[in-house]
């Protein structure tokens, strides 16, 4: 069930009055049978397939959960239970359904220095102290922020996603001989052909069933998941970090911390919004933010490393019909069940089955119009769509790329926009000047502002400054005025300012000088 709502983790229920739409906010004031229908929609829209595209996520976890927990620095058990106890977690807690959530390689990466100083029991806890500054940054509304991430910066994001998820891959299939190659095109070959004769089942989910079937039949002997890391064999239990509860240790493990916080909830309300896109849905990006936070909490004391959204993971599950908060809890819980109970079996799982399956998510992850729009959009867009994929791409760093994209839109926007700033002035038979400021002033403006007047025209005994059609942004721009009328003042000229909105005439109000008692121009300013 698909809605575009502003508030979409809202219930509601539509009843029709020719085009009126009612829409009733609160779960109480809903009858039982709309309660039901809500609560269906958001967790089973369709039972088989939500348990099915679980299933195929829940087996593309546990490679790269092992993997990223060699990254670390520690067992792989660690990987696979944060996994586990993420996805859980969140299916319940967080703001975006159908997304996954679980270890990740950027989060892994931040944690190997502390680890190799400090042992496993410092990360434990700085997963937990990393929840905790989740949940406030949920509660101070942060997730609010993604506004301000422009398209391009999302479509760069995305591209550079897809393409690391690809480069990930030629490890495992470059160098590693022919029967690897086979596998993996007969696996894209299953992946792409099936759906032209069924979509019951997820095509990546026979795959990966028949590859290893194939795999174990032929005693094939190619690289498994087993042969990645021992899985573990006893469920996780909850326990306190093993480490002193100090001063000392909490500012060992704050900065790292600080950082875990800001890149996983980068990565997951980046995620967030493209799962949106995919379903055409809207979320709840704060209610992610804390879920996130809840979720890394739970990891910590379950003796797993901290996590985040993986776009990867969550383009297979929707991708293979997961739409509810279903597919991302079965994912965990059935990881959790493969590595306990069926781990002999799932050691076989050869990695070329898997590899096919996340080629596919790499192809199906870019956005491919983006290359036809590059002559057809503005050059600015596409500069920063660029530089967010080359700056990603080039530091393996999702973080770094995003705030680059965001900086430079940014800036783009700010010499833009200086372009619909216009003055305009004119002088009638008598001895006053008018001036007619059109558009925006804020930094990038306020000079061009000030440059605009002739302080010393001659004959002139008054100037009338009209900012009607103006809006002043920041103190860069009330500074600019006051620097304005007190020059003017200072030469003999008489100032009168109208035509102040309301917004900026709160702001001179509150910060502006020139209309204070006793403001004069100090000599030798601008």
């Amino acid at each position: 069930m698909s809605r575009t709502s502003k508030e979409a983790d809202l219930p509601y229920c539509a009843s029709r009055t020719g085009s009126r739409t009612s829409r009733v906010r609160d779960d109480e004031s809903l009858p039982p049978i709309m309660n039901l229908v809500h609560l269906r929609s958001e967790w089973a829209p369709n039972v088989t397939r939500e348990l099915l595209a679980g299933a195929v996520v829940a087996l593309a976890l546990i490679p790269e959960a092992i993997a990223f927990s060699i990254i670390a620095g520690v067992d792989p058990k660690v990987g696979l239970y944060a996994s586990f106890c993420i996805a859980v977690v969140t299916a319940f807690a967080g703001g975006r359904p159908a997304m996954i959530s679980a270890a990740t390689g950027a989060m892994a990466l931040l944690m190997v220095g502390l680890v190799k100083d400090h042992g496993v029991g410092y990360l434990f806890a700085a997963t937990i102290l990393t929840g905790l500054l989740q949940i406030v940054a949920g509660a101070l509304r942060l997730g609010n922020l993604m506004r301000f991430v422009s398209r391009s910066v999302v479509t760069g994001f995305v591209n550079a996603l897809a393409i690391l998820i690809f480069l990930a891959q030629m490890p495992e299939l470059l160098g590693q001989g022919t029967t690897v190659y086979v596998m993996t095109a007969v696996g894209l070959g299953i992946i792409y052909g099936l759906p032209y004769l069924t979509k019951a089942v997820p095509s990546p989910l026979v795959t990966i069933v028949l590859l290893t079937a194939v795999s174990m039949y032929l005693g094939l002997g190619i690289h498994r998941v087993g042969d990645m890391g021992a899985l573990p064999s006893e469920l996780p239990w909850v326990a306190l970090p093993q480490v002193p509860f100090t001063l000392d240790t909490l500012w060992i493990i704050l900065p790292v911390s600080l950082t875990l916080t800001m890149v996983g909830l980068l990565e997951s309300l980046m995620t967030a919004a493209i799962v949106d896109e995919m379903t055409d849905t809207t979320s709840n990006k704060n209610r992610e933010c804390a879920g996130q936070g809840v979720a890394n909490i739970a990891s910590g004391f379950l003796g797993g490393m901290a996590g985040c959204a993986m776009i990867g993971q969550s383009v297979i599950n929707v991708s293979s019909g997961g739409r509810g908060r279903l597919s991302t809890l079965f994912s965990g819980v059935f990881l959790l069940f493969l590595i306990v109970m069926l781990g002999p079996y799932v050691a076989q799982i050869p990695m070329a089955s898997l590899v096919a399956v996340m080629i596919m998510v790499s192809i199906n992850t870019f956005q491919w119009k983006s290359l036809r729009t590059l002559v057809t959009h503005p050059k600015a867009s596409s500069v920063v769509m660029l530089g967010t994929v080359a700056v990603v791409v080039a530091t393996h760093d999702l973080a770094k790329g995003v705030l680059f994209g965001v900086v430079l839109s940014g800036l783009f926007f700010a010499h833009k926009v200086t372009k619909f700033f216009a003055v305009r002035s004119s002088r009638g038979e008598g001895e006053v000047r008018t001036y007619r400021i059109t558009g925006q002033i804020f930094f990038a403006t306020a000079e061009a502002f000030h440059a605009a007047f002739d302080f010393r025209e001659e004959g002139l005994t008054g100037v009338v400054i009209d900012l009607q059609a103006a809006h002043f942004w920041d103190i860069s721009a009330i500074n600019a005025l006051d620097r304005v009328v007190l020059k003017l003042r200072h030469h003999g000229i008489t100032v009168d300012v109208v035509g102040m909105n309301e917004a900026t005439a709160t702001m001179v109000e509150r910060i502006g000088t020139h209309d204070k008692p006793g403001a004069t121009f100090a000599v030798g300013g601008h």
